[in-house]
């Protein structure tokens, strides 16, 4: 949905880069599946340096959740298509969040082993897919319409 304006070029880089925060912190639940299919393993590569990074800084991930927040889709002066996709890269962030605590859980049951593997297995394909889409919608000018998250998105960014 393109109805808020034409989108520039950097508009539409700036929109994609967000998405990068949820694709990091889902690498996680990909490794049985990597482990699998290690060809995978390629396509994730360029990934590495920027794993090491956040991996390395103690509360990489805090900081750059509260400052995208904060600093880009608070801003009433950076474009709507922007903050819409920097929100929606949180929603996707928490989501990952959330079924982190889940997995935990799960993990807790003593033959857990398997749900857990197809749980992880599952995170990491469907916000691959989401994150995917999203930054293919970003880089083509339109908005990404992900069902109730982009709903959610919707009511914190106008």
């Amino acid at each position: 949905m393109s109805w808020r304006g034409s989108t520039t070029v950097s508009d539409r880089i700036f929109a994609s880069l967000p998405y990068l925060l949820p694709l990091v912190e889902v690498f996680v639940f990909g490794r049985y599946l990597l482990s699998e299919f290690p060809p995978l393993q390629l396509l994730f590569l360029p990934l590495v340096p920027l794993l090491n990074i956040y991996y390395g800084v103690r509360y990489a991930g805090m900081i750059i959740f509260f400052a995208l927040f904060l600093l880009v889709v608070r801003n009433e002066k950076i474009s709507h298509f922007i903050r819409f996709n920097t929100m929606q890269a949180i929603l996707l962030d928490i989501i990952i969040f959330l079924f982190s605590i889940l997995t935990d859980v799960v993990g807790l049951v003593p033959v857990g082993g398997f749900a857990i593997q197809t749980l992880s297995t599952t995170i990491f394909i469907g916000i691959v897919g989401a994150v995917a889409y999203s930054v293919i919608q970003s880089v083509s000018g339109r908005y990404a319409e992900i069902p109730a998250i982009s709903d959610a998105v919707y009511m914190q960014v106008r």
